[in-house]
């Protein structure tokens, strides 16, 4: 019998640039064991990972750098549940319309993403969202040099659209926003994630 303790998953943040603190302080909210990634180690120890936002291209080389990239490609292929905002949806997106040069994805999402979509950093906004499989009123979804979705395949569920572009994505165990749902103090989208992360867990308890 499983145990509410052995029940709870422990959920990282790849802490290598970008809002970490923000979505620990949502991911403990939403009852999960919330811990900083940076070594291989590290992520060998977590049930789930969330990619934050900042900076897709100086996340990329980092994760490199630190030697995370291809462990981070391997568990994300072996199912490990996973969710990007921001810069992180670029990271899980198959293909970039638009790479830097030298810029690697984790990838595990069949999607093609455009970076710096909605436009520079002066051009953020807010903006209330209608994200599937997250019950109650709208998510505000805050949206800062925000990409987009061109388009998916055909195993990707599509979980909300703004303006007409696709804004938040799911394929399997992996999760997309292009918004940033921990800068506003509802973690709902985070409770979504830590319970793909507990089930998970759980199917490998089995």
């Amino acid at each position: 019998m499983t145990t509410p303790a052995a029940a709870t998953p422990v959920v990282g943040v790849l802490a290598l640039q970008g809002d970490v603190r923000e979505h620990l302080i949502a991911l403990a909210s939403a009852d999960a064991v919330a811990r900083p990634v940076r070594r291989p180690e590290e992520l060998a120890e977590v049930d789930g990972l969330v990619i934050p936002g900042g900076e897709s291209t100086t996340i990329s080389k980092l994760a490199t750098l630190f030697g995370l990239m291809e462990p981070l490609r391997a568990r994300v292929r072996d199912g490990m549940p996973v969710y990007g905002s921001c810069a992180g949806m670029i990271m899980l997106a198959d293909k970039i319309l638009d790479p830097r040069s030298g810029q690697e994805t984790v990838g595990g999402i069949d999607m093609i993403v455009r970076r710096n979509a909605f436009g520079r950093q002066n051009e953020s906004f807010e903006a209330a969202v209608e994200v599937r499989g997250v019950e109650g009123a709208p998510v505000e979804g805050v949206f800062i040099r925000a990409p987009w979705v061109e388009s998916v395949g055909a195993e990707v569920e599509v979980l909300a659209e703004h303006a007409g572009h696709i804004v938040a994505v799911r394929q399997g165990n992996a999760l997309a926003t292009s918004f940033h749902p921990e800068l506003t103090g509802d973690h709902r989208v985070h409770a979504l994630f830590v319970e793909m992360a507990r089930g998970n867990r759980r199917a490998g308890s089995l």
